[in-house]
């Protein structure tokens, strides 16, 4: 795994990388759950977890989910717990599916940008990005990085949910993966990662990872991608 440090007490600061970056969070469970098999899911995570959840979003221009995410847990994507500009809300919409009263539509904290098939309908208010998805239906992660940075955001942290995640990481578009694991056993629901399956160990993604205990019990692994995401191949 090659751990580089493990360390106690406050994080350092979360983003070391300076210009363009793509990070990824997630929070789960000890046995890598990150909701309850009916979809409950906070908080998992503990609330020094989540204070370093909104550092990430304090160093970062957008905040990116998918709307899957935006529906079942219609999430502020602020930086209330700690100093910092809030960033822009980046919402992956392909079909218009975005209810109209939720948080991030009303509050008028920040930006909210939408990224949808051409032709379809955003909320008022909202900046809209227009994709061709790909031959899967998806937008590639290579699209939606380099629309954002058009768009003058060049710092991007991917926060949700599950499937958006995993596309990023199987597409080799993550360069840091925080990974916040709470001291806690759900049993079943949904997984907080599933990516394309491999065959051999040597196909596993291997990364640097530096490894922090917060105070109250959650430990957040900080996995550098950069250097080769999965053991054997080039970056």
């Amino acid at each position: 795994m090659n751990y580089l440090a493990t360390t106690q007490g406050d994080p350092l600061t979360p983003i070391d990388i300076k210009g363009d970056v793509v990070v990824a969070q997630l929070g789960q469970s000890l046995d890598g759950r990150i909701a309850t098999a009916t979809g409950a899911s906070k908080y998992i995570s503990g609330f020094e977890a989540l204070k370093h959840l909104h550092r990430l979003r304090a160093e970062v221009d957008a905040v990116l989910i998918g709307v899957g995410t935006l529906i079942a847990d219609d999430p502020a994507l602020t930086v209330r717990h700690v100093e910092g500009k809030h960033p822009t809300r980046v919402m992956i919409d392909p079909n218009g599916r975005a209810p109209e009263d939720v948080q991030i539509l009303t509050d008028g904290i920040a930006p909210v940008v939408f990224i949808t098939k051409p032709g379809v309908s955003t909320p008022k208010g909202v900046e809209q990005i227009e994709l061709e998805p790909g031959e899967d239906g998806w937008f590639t992660p290579d699209a939606i990085i380099a629309a954002l940075r058009k768009h003058g955001l060049s710092r991007i942290l991917v926060e949700g949910g599950a499937d958006t995640l995993a596309n990023f990481l199987d597409a080799q578009a993550i360069d840091l993966l925080h990974v916040l694991v709470a001291p806690i056993i759900l049993g079943s629901g949904k997984a907080g990662f599933s990516l394309a399956p491999i065959d051999q160990l040597d196909e596993a993604i291997r990364p640097r990872t530096t490894v922090h205990l917060f105070n109250d019990g959650d430990v957040l692994f900080t996995c550098d991608l950069r250097g080769g995401r999965r053991e054997g191949k080039a970056a």
